[in-house]
């Protein structure tokens, strides 16, 4: 495809692939801008009530405009080809950034707030991303970026098949409809992976799963296929003592209602979320580890050294006085009985 031409887009570089379609970089030859090009699968171009009900969703995602969202430019057709126009956005995937390590508590939640923006931004607009994942969230000079935002209900068909061959990325073109799984398996909530409709409730779920890999750089669930993820994501709790020594129990608290199985005890507003980063990212005892500790003992616990000192220190000295007394004595003795030899 690079050298190629996409009506008025010019391929430049492939960016990478996805159970969604591969992506290009290319120039907007009319505005002279680089752009982001996600080539449409071939399935599309023979299915025409779903190309339409495609269009119809992408234009709802370009009505999108927030600085914490990679904006949805349109759909072209050339050639037979359907593709996507986005922005491009460059630096670095969170995913990225994770495979280094845990990220400081400081830096996760400055990130985590702004994907809670773009939640929160979202959701109001009625669009839920449920693919939400470290791979589709860029970082660039601090900022972020979360991508796909909402194309997994685009790319959505009346299908009722589960096909998960396509592990860890489950689309098969699927919908998320009931009985049909869509999404990646470790970031999925637990009623998207029974195949049930889903909320906004199915993104906090993938957030606290995003957030918790952040403080530890391991998945929240995990295995080692498909099914051992999703039964980890059904019925196993995340291994809390991955998290770092001291994480402040507001944190614990916000990540815990994000990862409750059942949504109705999960946190349901992204806007909740962005406030509860707020008040933590404000209190300094929140974002550093908090020292360890040290039990408070009883007082007559703590007393013992002191009394044992004491007590020694005067047994040392009464030692020392009964020795010099002796000492003098036996002293005073030799001297007497030396004179008496003398006078004699």
């Amino acid at each position: 495809m690079i050298g190629t031409r996409l009506a008025h887009y010019e391929i430049t570089a492939h960016l990478g692939s996805g159970g969604m379609g591969d992506v290009y970089q290319a120039t907007d030859t009319k505005l002279g801008r680089h752009v982001a090009i996600k080539l449409l699968p071939a399935t599309f171009a023979s299915d025409p009530e779903r190309l339409t009900r495609f269009r119809r969703e992408a234009q709802a995602l370009a009505a999108l405009n927030h600085l914490n969202i990679a904006q949805i430019y349109g759909i072209e057709d050339s050639g037979g080809t359907s593709c996507i126009v986005m922005e491009l956005v460059e630096g670095e995937t969170l995913q990225a950034l994770i495979q280094r390590g845990p990220i400081p508590i400081a830096d996760a939640l400055a990130i985590a707030r702004q994907i809670a923006e773009a939640l929160e931004a979202a959701h109001d607009k009625g669009v839920i991303h449920r693919d939400l994942k470290p791979g589709n969230i860029m970082l660039a000079d601090g900022k972020v970026k979360v991508l796909d935002f909402g194309l997994a209900k685009a790319y959505d068909t009346p299908s009722t098949s589960t096909n998960l061959s396509l592990s860890p990325t489950l689309t098969g073109m699927a919908a998320t409809s009931a009985g049909v799984i869509l999404g990646t398996a470790a970031y999925m909530s637990p009623e998207q992976a029974k195949g049930r409709a889903v909320d906004r409730r199915t993104d906090i779920f993938a957030f606290g799963c995003v957030l918790y890999e952040m403080l530890t750089a391991k998945k929240a669930f995990d295995g080692e296929d498909v099914t051992d993820i999703l039964g980890a994501v059904l019925r196993v709790e995340p291994d809390w003592s991955q998290l770092p020594n001291g994480l402040s129990p507001g944190i614990r608290r916000l990540l815990r209602l994000c990862l409750e199985k059942n949504p109705k005890n999960r946190k349901s507003d992204a806007t909740d979320i962005r406030l509860d980063i707020d008040h933590l990212l404000n209190e300094p005892s929140a974002v550093a580890p908090a020292a360890i500790a040290i039990p408070t003992r009883p007082l007559w616990v703590r007393a013992i050294p002191v009394v044992s000192a004491l007590v020694i220190g005067g047994f040392l000295s009464a030692a020392a006085i009964w020795y010099l007394q002796n000492k003098g004595v036996k002293l005073l003795y030799d001297r007497l009985t030396a004179d008496q030899a003398v006078a004699a």
